[in-house]
């Protein structure tokens, strides 16, 4: 992962969960919980990306048990911080790419990570989540789109058509 884009979400950890208080994300939130709960019911998840942990709690009520991955120290404590089952559920502190288990899980699960990788990296991503999921598994991907008036506007895009945007702590 990108070293800043890292250390932003280190620096954001404590104010990442706000994204979900906004209203107008309240049904999507629960119709996603919903599926997710489903998708995932008694199967080991390997997550990536875990972040703080916010859905990781979500799937935990229906998997059988999550290993939940993450860069980020500060994230993780965040996640860590809200008890989530620790019969089910284990935090490990890595980059998804410096993973090397070899199809141990029944599905994986990496909310919000797509647009955190760069499109000429896909591949990469894909061939990786491979080698962690036994054939057959469930692979299951989220991400938002872009929704006018509720999401940053993109600021840049690059040549090969990797979009950005530009974000702001609370702290400046």
């Amino acid at each position: 992962m990108n070293r800043d884009l890292a250390t932003y979400y280190e620096q954001r950890a404590k104010e990442y969960e706000r994204v979900y208080a906004k209203p107008e994300r309240k049904e999507d939130l629960k119709r996603s919980t919903m599926i997710l709960q489903e998708l995932l019911a008694n199967k080991t998840v390997l997550e990536i990306a875990c972040g703080t942990g916010y859905w990781t709690e979500k799937i935990a009520q229906t998997a059988t048990s999550i290993l939940a991955t993450d860069v980020g120290k500060k994230v993780l404590e965040v996640a860590r911080a809200k008890k989530i089952s620790t019969k089910k559920v284990t935090f490990l502190l890595s980059d998804l790419f410096e993973l090397n288990f070899k199809n141990e899980y029944e599905s994986l699960f990496g909310g919000f990570i797509w647009s955190h990788i760069l499109l000429q990296n896909i591949q990469d991503l894909l061939k990786k989540v491979n080698e962690l999921v036994l054939p057959g598994g469930t692979v299951v991907f989220m991400d938002n789109n872009f929704v006018q008036g509720s999401s940053r506007p993109i600021s840049q895009t690059d040549k090969v058509g990797n979009t950005y945007q530009t974000r702001k702590l609370e702290n400046g």
